[in-house]
């Protein structure tokens, strides 16, 4: 195998590790953002694993980010919960340094 070829591979493999790297980083900025709501929305134990849980799978199947902060907002409102939608982003974004830092990822 050429230098070219060991190179390429090298960036394959960087490349591959990277999108892994950013898919856990999501799904556990997810499970944070998810666990902080269920507090706020007054679940805890098992009630708030579950609404954590299936905001992650939300995030996984359908829009993204978006979607999440759309979700939570709505459960908000329904329960008269005053944060709004840039008080959400703002905890996603602080979640999203947590996670990198719980899995030693650098952004």
């Amino acid at each position: 195998m050429s230098g070219f070829d060991d190179r390429e591979k090298n960036f394959e493999r960087k490349f591959e590790h990277d999108q892994e790297l950013d898919f856990k980083v999501r799904s556990r900025r997810r499970k944070l953002l998810g666990l902080w709501a269920a507090q706020q929305l007054g679940l805890a134990g098992a009630e708030a694993e579950d609404y954590a849980n299936g905001l992650a799978a939300l995030g996984l199947h359908r829009g993204g980010d978006e979607e999440e902060v759309e979700h939570i907002a709505r459960d908000f409102a329904a329960k008269g919960v005053s944060h709004d939608r840039a008080r959400i982003k703002l905890e996603a974004e602080q979640f999203d340094r947590e996670a990198r830092k719980q899995l030693g990822a650098t952004k």
